[in-house]
């Protein structure tokens, strides 16, 4: 009888044992936490580009020596470049510029009153500020700023060298560069032609043959035929320097399906191109739609202007309508619930009336119970819901979401 009773009760420890497995094991399945993600509304397109533009050109006799990037800023009566005889003229006179340059910033640190006013407390507290102005140059893609706070941290730091006792001076350097810079100078040779700008403008290191047709003013009579027929290539001529870009607005066109309404005049939205990880702001100017064609004819404008925008006269764009961060839902989870919603008229007057909700089920402790959601992004197979902090009505972070039944 003994046995009997034992072998019962083990019977149902067992039974316990398993059927607490197998909930925990199915409550696992069948719920997902609520975890921070984030998405983006985006569409690709291919773009043209629509500018301004002057080609410039010269006798196509010599080398060029360009004296500024493309989309570099011009003034009136800025050089553009430099004619040399030959490539080797340009890399001679390219290393007398440079050991110019570290001649002037040896000359700077041992100039007595640069050594005399430095104090190894405050130039330890400039080379930290200077540190951090390079930092953040170079974040914010700033490149003309790094430059000159390099050779502002080199003097700094090479004169704490000197006040410190680490070094003596640097009067073998300076004398080895003179040296150098003496002998390249018997080797170098007078530009044959200077390349000057006659206005105000960005600068282009190369023409694509558009620069008469795809302008500011055609943006009126351009087609959607026209649009797609624009290749993106680059002349081979030798007698073109390049091209001058007025102002910095430009216009980018794109053909689209817009039956939907998507896009409409007046809508902003970033752009992101294959070339460039940054975003630019860019609005909707107008939308055109042709007889016959299912497709509109949509143009963007945009103020900003570097390097990687003048690259391409056509290229692949992104369209981003909205970044959006919030807690990733899946559809399947979506339920909607009767909930009670206090409402206060003019008066002071306090009505509650029964409205349907929509929102997920949580497991809290043992029992499932509603939350609210509040969609701000819907993707295919998932939903992203608002955070509400400190209000218990709606989905919080790292809820259990119960993924099926209710």
């Amino acid at each position: 009888m003994v046995k009997l009773l034992r072998n019962i009760v083990l019977i149902l420890l067992l039974i316990i044992f398993i059927s607490i497995v197998y909930n925990f094991r199915n409550r696992e399945s069948e719920t997902v936490s609520a975890l921070m993600a984030e998405a983006s509304f985006s569409k690709e397109y291919r773009g043209v580009f629509i500018r301004d533009e002057e080609p410039v050109t010269y006798s196509g006799s010599g080398s060029l020596s360009y004296n500024v990037s493309d989309g570099g800023r011009l003034g009136n009566g800025s050089t553009i470049a430099f004619v040399y005889p030959s490539d080797e003229q340009i890399s001679i006179n390219r290393e007398l510029e440079k050991l110019r340059s570290d001649l002037a910033i040896l000359e700077k640190i041992q100039n007595p009153g640069t050594l005399e006013s430095a104090q190894p407390s405050s130039l330890s507290d400039s080379i930290d500020e200077s540190y951090r102005s390079l930092i953040y140059s170079r974040d914010m893609k700033d490149y003309d700023t790094v430059k000159d706070v390099m050779d502002t941290l080199v003097v700094q730091m090479s004169t704490y060298q000197i006040i410190t006792d680490e070094v003596d001076n640097f009067d073998q350097e300076i004398s080895d560069i003179k040296a150098d810079i003496a002998q390249l100078e018997q080797k170098s040779a007078e530009p044959v032609e200077v390349i000057k700008s006659d206005r105000s403008a960005y600068f282009v290191s190369y023409c694509d043959g558009y620069e008469n047709t795809l302008t500011v003013e055609s943006l009126d009579t351009l087609t959607i035929d026209q649009i797609n027929s624009v290749s993106d290539n680059k002349l081979d001529d030798p007698t073109i320097v390049g091209k001058l870009v007025d102002g910095y607005g430009w216009y980018l066109v794109i053909v689209a399906d817009n039956s939907k309404k998507l896009y409409a005049i007046g809508d902003t939205m970033q752009l992101r191109f294959e070339s460039s990880a940054e975003l630019y702001d860019a609005e909707i100017c107008d939308i055109r739609d042709e007889a016959g064609s299912s497709q509109s004819m949509i143009i963007l404008s945009c103020s900003s202007f570097n390097y990687d925008l003048v690259q391409h006269r056509a290229a692949n764009v992104e369209l981003v309508r909205g970044e959006y961060k919030g807690l990733k839902v899946p559809r399947e989870a979506i339920r909607f619930a009767e909930t009670e919603e206090k409402t206060t008229d003019e008066n002071g007057a306090e009505t509650v009336k029964t409205v349907s909700c929509k929102g997920v089920y949580i497991m809290k402790g043992e029992q499932p119970e509603f939350r609210k959601i509040d969609v701000i992004y819907e993707g295919g197979d998932y939903v992203l819901s608002a955070v509400h902090s400190g209000d218990a009505e709606y989905l919080a972070l790292y809820d259990d979401i119960i993924t099926e039944g209710e």
